[in-house]
């Protein structure tokens, strides 16, 4: 499981000693593309303070906006399960989408026909250069796993999985799921 290597779809774990990085300590990144030219994803597991009705007027549904990563924090992104609803989207992995016709997005959101469990809105991404995701997996800042939960990943994440993710991946990442996020205060 922690061989494997980083690809679209995949998920990118936080190593426990990523203490020092405000933006992916402890998180829990889908990766939504992986090729020569870099890699783009999206934090799942860290909540915002905001709905996406505070940051889009035309949204009438306060639904839960995520901290994507440190790029473009001031753009909005978002994946979802429905592509059959929200056309130009781009497939990710096993269900899994990004993208699409805004406006579309918006109207079906009003009317009610797309719910918080078919869509996860992100203020920025995250990024790497070529390579650059390649050196940070070998100077072991991720592990990298498969997505077992397909689709139903846009609703199931929450600020404890990173914490469940270091459960299952047991030996001493067991010991790390029970530690303080910063370390030097226990």
């Amino acid at each position: 499981m922690v061989d494997l290597k980083p690809e679209k779809g995949k998920l990118l774990i936080a190593e426990p000693t990523l203490t020092g990085d405000v933006s992916f300590n402890r998180s829990v990144v889908l990766l939504a593309e992986h090729n020569k030219e870099g890699s783009v994803g999206f934090i799942l597991n860290k909540p915002l303070e905001y709905t996406i009705g505070e940051l889009i007027n035309e949204i009438e549904i306060p639904f839960q906006v995520y901290n994507g990563g440190p790029v473009e924090q001031d753009n909005l992104y978002f994946i979802h399960k429905v592509p059959e609803l929200i056309t130009n989207s781009i497939e990710i992995s096993d269900g899994i989408f990004w993208g699409g016709d805004f406006e579309d997005t918006i109207d079906l959101i009003n009317q009610k026909v797309i719910s918080e469990e078919d869509i996860r809105f992100f203020l920025g991404y995250s990024g790497w250069s070529s390579l650059q995701l390649d050196k940070e997996l070998l100077s072991k800042s991720w592990v990298v796993v498969e997505n077992d939960y397909d689709s139903a990943l846009i609703h199931k994440s929450s600020e404890a999985f990173w914490k469940e993710k270091m459960v299952e991946l047991g030996g001493d990442y067991l010991l790390w799921s029970n530690s303080p996020e910063n370390p030097s205060l226990n």
